[in-house]
């Protein structure tokens, strides 16, 4: 759960200030990537931090220069930091990748040779509504629109809680009442008890 808190409160905005830096600075680099390719992006952006931290570099050392003092590398602690991953560390999410990749390989198989023709129904038009996303809109966009909820409805969710559960429990059970009689109608489609 602390691992989790700092993604929370930035998402929650209980740090403005922190909040807002990491939202303009996503939303730039996303708004950047619909008008120059990746690479240039990451040339841009290394060119930008490379000349931060070279002007600083030499600012430092003519400082040091007039005040005759010998304070060193001005990035000495950062240069110090170690900054290797452990084996441990990369067999650890070795294995969470294989785990997740062997997880969503036996999905797709399950759902792609019809072992519950319910689940497969859902993914059908799962995939079906996707198309139609995907004509109105490229993944750039979608993932800039995804920035920008991930910002917003946490916030708007824990403003307005009470009026959007009630709303989403009506959804529900309407949602719940057609698929039940879809299911009632298919042969074979009704789930087996567990």
């Amino acid at each position: 759960l602390k691992a989790k808190r700092p993604t929370m409160d930035l998402l929650y905005w209980r740090n403005v200030k922190q909040s807002g830096a990491v939202f303009s600075s996503v939303l730039l680099l996303l708004f950047s990537l619909t008008q120059f390719s990746v690479v240039s992006v990451a040339a841009y952006l290394a060119l930008a931090a490379l000349s931060a931290t070279i002007s600083f570099r030499i600012y430092k050392s003519v400082l040091q220069a007039v005040q005759k003092t010998d304070e060193g590398h001005p990035f000495k602690a950062y240069l110090e930091i170690e900054m290797t991953l452990s084996q441990d560390q990369i067999s650890k999410y070795a294995d969470k990748i294989l785990l997740y990749t062997n997880t969503c390989m036996k999905e797709l198989r399950r759902l792609f040779l019809v072992q519950d023709l319910v689940d497969s129904l859902k993914f059908a038009v799962l995939m079906w509504l996707l198309t139609y996303v995907g004509a109105l809109f490229n993944g750039l966009t979608l993932l800039i629109l995804g920035v920008v909820s991930m910002f917003t409805m946490p916030v708007v969710y824990e403003k307005h809680q009470a009026q959007i559960d009630q709303y989403v429990g009506l959804i529900r059970t309407q949602v719940n009442g057609v698929v039940g009689k879809i299911q009632a109608k298919i042969p074979g489609a009704k789930r087996k008890e567990e």
